[in-house]
């Protein structure tokens, strides 16, 4: 016989629920000490390996009672009940994640505004209804829905969205500064660069999506995280500093050859 002490220090079961074991029926203990301490056997032993497998698995403790108690126990049909309960519970797991990943991305867009990310992401929650799939084909050709998908979402993990993301907050933080600073010049060649990086000779493509960016009514219809106007706008002022910068650059590049 084995004592609770010592079953406990085995299985790394405290001795407090291997009594509650005991009181609800599920491992009774055959023997008790003198003292009151319960004592185990080897089947005990076996049957609480059963009973913690089991419980890895999600099912109940009255579930395992039963289950270890009926001789005739339907097991594949309780399996493929769990299973499928557990699949049920992965797919709610992976909501719940993509729905906390939308919130971080969307504090760290709007800055540490909290109030503003959770509003907007109850409005893409509300645009869900009102999208519109005949307006993206009305839109965008078959090849260029396909580069849609690789375009970065807010409930996304990889490097690439997450770069995005914190370009986007960096150059919201900085707006104060103008469209022609040199912080905010930074950010739109980052931003540049990795859109080459990741669209490169798709700029029909790229067009196309930013005028749909820059329109309210079609970024909700395809279920895009609302950006505020005033954050396009400077965006597109940022950019056409970049290009005069550019343009001049090339300028002196081409009167230095000329002398």
């Amino acid at each position: 016989m084995i004592h609770i002490k010592e079953v406990a220090k085995q299985t790394d079961i405290s001795v407090r629920t291997l009594r509650y074991y005991d009181q609800i029926g599920l491992l009774t203990a055959p023997a008790k000490t003198e003292g009151g301490h319960r004592l185990y056997t080897e089947e005990e032993l076996k049957r609480l390996q059963y009973i913690h497998f089991f419980k890895g698995m999600g099912y109940s403790l009255q579930e395992i009672k039963e289950m270890l108690s009926d001789p005739n126990w339907n097991w594949l049909d309780s399996l493929n009940k769990q299973l499928a309960c557990i699949l049920e519970e992965q797919q709610r797991l992976k909501r719940m994640e993509s729905s906390l990943r939308e919130l971080i991305h969307g504090i760290v867009v709007e800055v540490g505004d909290e109030q503003a990310a959770v509003q907007k992401l109850i409005q893409l929650s509300q645009q869900y209804k009102k999208r519109s799939p005949t307006l993206k084909q009305s839109i965008f050709s078959e090849r260029e829905r396909e580069l849609l998908a690789r375009v970065p979402k807010m409930n996304g993990e990889d490097p690439a969205t997450m770069e995005w993301i914190a370009l986007l907050g960096q150059l919201k933080q900085h707006m104060k500064d103008g469209p022609d600073s040199p912080k905010v010049q930074n950010i739109i060649r980052r931003m540049l660069e990795k859109q080459v990086e990741e669209f490169e000779d798709e700029g029909e493509f790229i067009n196309k999506l930013w005028e749909v960016r820059k329109s309210p009514q079609q970024s909700e219809l395809l279920g895009l995280y609302p950006i505020d106007q005033e954050i396009l706008d400077f965006m597109e002022q940022a950019y056409e500093a970049h290009m005069v910068e550019v343009q001049g650059i090339l300028g002196e590049k081409g009167e230095y050859r000329e002398s």
